[in-house]
């Protein structure tokens, strides 16, 4: 609210116009608002009403541009539209749809166009030839009265009764109100009617009475997505986003946030769908049902460093310090180093990763002579079995599951087994040095042995009568208690499984201890966990999103096309699908781009860089541009190739980028979690994607080569969904088995 008492918001469809406009009329446009504000009625901005629809005001914005508004009461208004002075006519609504309760805005002029330019060419055919068939309308099948129901804007009924390809239904969905794209793309896609009525439309109607010329009470609805922060309009207006997230969950996800859980529940989901954004609401919920204090009684926590530095600072603009200081945010591996360092003060033990590891099991077998065994299927054994299972004697190993590992071993190679990894680990011992499976195993132990110690206080309390024994404490002068009360886990599919275990123990066993969101399709690592056997139980506490708010149509089917008919897991035993994962956002197709050698590649991607840069309507900032390959060397050389041609590389590093202002490059593994406007992803050749060795398991170890060969669809496909706009696939010799057939025949 101004000092004079006007306020003026913006529709959520209008800050996507006011991106595109041209840079002098964000600046004009942000002029206006603060003019509008001071005096709506000022000569100036030449503000009335519009002949069409009496409900619809224009003011003047620049010259050129109008902004189009509804009044919503005497000094309240809201901005549905900005145009081109030429463009505002007569054939535009403003209404409240009777199923959301909420305000919709329709151009039908531009809905119309958008489909027009969409529309097939006509046939040639010879004067005797007969007839060509009528096209079948795509909603024949449902009548105006059912298309109501489900939430389609009535305005748009006789444009929808046209429609006849889904190239023209996806012009009408990019400029239709947003639940009506979703119910006509799922019921295009086969959905049937009560599923898009129970999944896609119940979540956001309204149980109040809906007052259809009452647009005050509309504005105030969940349904009417609006803004009036004038920092967030800068954003647009310098070229960013409104980060809606911030103030906006779909009702979908509103739902899930909110609700209270008996248990511990999952949110699944494609990419794009908005299970980050749940996780950081559900933790802002969480922190609003504390009582006021300075601890920290909520953790929030994923597998990857990166991601974890970038959850604390959107934890940080979505509630501030104020939600920040009683949330703990840390990637799970420096949490179990910490507990681990806390037990063990004195260790000076140095940590390394998977692939020193396994050069280790290497030089242990090749000094025992050993040939007969895998270093990397032992490492793997060692850490997903005997780790990842706490197998603490040699008996245990023998009776311990190994799901999902594929190769069947006998008793005698369990026990060859056995031996190895006892000698690995006093080899690492000697060296000072330990793996972070051995970590997360150890913060396990410790965590349950805590657990059981306040089990065991809590018992003999009860025993008697509800009095402390201050000699069961932890001998430190503390209360013994839970380190946390609420746990949510971000990329949860992510996890080993003694990550689990240990954050079980962390936190008491009741309404909303443990809440978890991921995506088994984008499991990049090697561990695969069945959360019913670490004592998570998640049944009938599982959800799933749908929507992608971030990836088109056109890049999600080719997407899709990279995992195949490869089966899923749910992270409980049962499969995993991305059935009714859909998008209501159009863009281009994703292209291919065939080169002889790595050489002529790297020059091929700078010169689309350059052809970018030349074109005023494909500029983009060069941070809003990655480059994704298989290897960090591949990452290096591109880098290299960029910088001869003037373009900034800037190189994505386990904490992030090391640097600002140039083009983001990287492995693909670096792109978990990020998201830019333009993807290049280079050399997706055979023999790299997947690599050489995973081919070679074929033969020799086929549970292990599935396993593997699933891993490698999985990071094409994370790469492919950080897309927002466009994906331009690169290759030079052989494509990928694992491109689509019309994506290589482009290169």
């Amino acid at each position: 609210m101004t000092a004079s008492g006007v306020t003026l918001r913006l529709l959520d469809k209008a800050d996507k116009e006011i991106l595109k406009l041209p840079r002098t009329v964000k600046g004009a446009f942000f002029d206006f608002q603060h003019k509008f504000k001071a005096n709506p009625h000022t000569t100036g901005l030449k503000l009335q009403q519009l002949k069409g629809d009496s409900r619809l005001w224009s003011a003047r914005v620049s010259d050129d541009y109008r902004a189009l508004l509804i009044r919503l009461a005497d000094d309240d208004w809201l901005i549905v539209s900005v145009k081109h002075r030429k463009d505002v006519y007569d054939r535009l609504s403003a209404g409240v749809n009777q199923v959301t309760g909420g305000i919709e805005y329709v151009d039908l002029e531009v809905v119309e166009e958008s489909i027009l330019r969409r529309l097939p060419a006509p046939p040639v055919t010879p004067a005797a030839a007969p007839e060509p068939a009528t096209p079948q309308k795509l909603f024949a099948a449902w009548s105006d009265a059912q298309l109501l129901d489900l939430g389609v804007a009535e305005p748009l009924l006789p444009v929808i009764r046209t429609l006849t390809t889904e190239d023209q239904l996806l012009g009408l969905v990019e400029y239709a109100p947003q639940l009506t794209g979703e119910v006509l793309l799922a019921l295009f896609d086969g959905k049937p009617y009560d599923d898009v009525l129970d999944q896609v439309t119940t979540p956001v109607s309204t149980a109040e009475s809906v007052d259809p010329d009452d647009f005050q009470a509309a504005a105030q609805r969940p349904a009417t997505v609006v803004t009036t922060s004038d920092e967030a309009l800068r954003e647009a207006l310098e070229g960013g986003d409104f980060s809606r997230w911030k103030v906006f969950l779909h009702p979908t996800q509103a739902t899930l946030v909110e609700r209270r859980y008996s248990g511990p529940a999952r949110v699944g989901g494609g990419p794009g769908t908005g299970k980050t954004i749940v996780a950081l609401h559900r933790v802002r919920h969480l922190v609003g049902q504390l009582r006021p204090g300075r601890d920290k009684p909520v953790l929030l926590t994923t597998y990857n460093k990166n991601l974890a530095a970038d959850l604390r600072s959107r934890l940080l603009e979505l509630g501030g310090e104020e939600l920040l200081s009683r949330v703990e945010v840390s990637h799970v591996d420096q949490l179990a180093l910490r507990i681990v360092r806390e037990a063990e003060p004195g260790s000076g033990k140095q940590v390394m990763d998977d692939s020193q590891a396994v050069r280790e099991w290497r030089a242990l077998l090749d000094e025992l002579g050993e040939e007969g065994w895998d270093p990397e299927f032992l490492h793997d054994e060692w850490t997903q079995v005997i780790l990842g299972q706490a197998v603490a004697t040699r008996t245990d190993y023998f009776r311990a599951r190994r799901a999902g590992r594929g190769r069947n071993i006998t008793r005698g190679e369990r026990a060859e087994i056995w031996q190895l990894a006892e000698r690995f680990t006093q080899r690492l011992d000697r060296l000072g040095r330990q793996t972070w499976d051995q970590v997360a195993e150890r913060a396990a132990r410790l965590e349950i042995g805590r657990e059981q110690r306040i089990l065991s206080i809590a018992r003999q309390r009860e025993e008697a009568g509800g009095l402390d024994n201050i000699h069961l404490q932890d001998g430190s002068g503390g209360w013994l208690r839970y380190r946390y009360r609420h746990i949510v886990v971000d990329e949860a599919q992510d996890l080993r499984p003694a990550h689990w275990k240990m954050l079980r123990a962390m936190a008491p066993r009741e309404a909303d201890d443990l809440f978890l969101v991921g995506d088994t399709h984008q499991r990049i690592y090697k561990n695969q966990v069945t959360l019913g056997s670490l004592g998570i139980n998640i049944r009938g506490r599982s959800s799933k999103l749908s929507l992608s708010y971030r990836t088109t149509r056109q890049i999600l089917r080719s997407a899709l096309d990279v995992l195949g008919e490869t089966d899923y897991d749910d992270l409980d035993g049962s499969k995993e699908t991305l059935a009714g994962y859909r998008s209501v956002l159009s863009g281009r197709q994703p292209s291919g781009h065939s080169f002889p050698d790595w050489s002529a590649e790297r020059e091929g991607i700078a010169a689309l860089i350059e052809e970018w840069d030349a074109d005023p309507d494909l500029s983009i900032p060069h941070e809003q541009i990655a480059i994704c390959v298989p290897t960090n060397q591949m990452a290096s050389e591109i880098g290299y190739t960029l910088g001869l041609h003037g373009i900034r590389p800037v190189e994505i590093r386990a904490d992030g980028p090391h640097g600002d202002g140039g083009v983001h490059i990287g492995t693909m593994f670096r792109f978990k979690g990020l998201e830019y406007q333009r993807m290049i992803i280079a050399g997706v050749a055979n023999g790299l994607v997947p690599r050489e060795s995973v081919n070679r398991l074929r033969t020799s170890d086929p549970a292990r080569y599935r396993h593997e060969m699933q891993r490698a669809r999985s990071l094409l496909f994370v790469a492919a969904t950080r897309a927002r706009d466009s994906v331009d696939v690169f290759w030079h010799g052989t494509p990928s088995p694992f491109l689509a057939p019309a994506l290589t025949q482009q290169g």
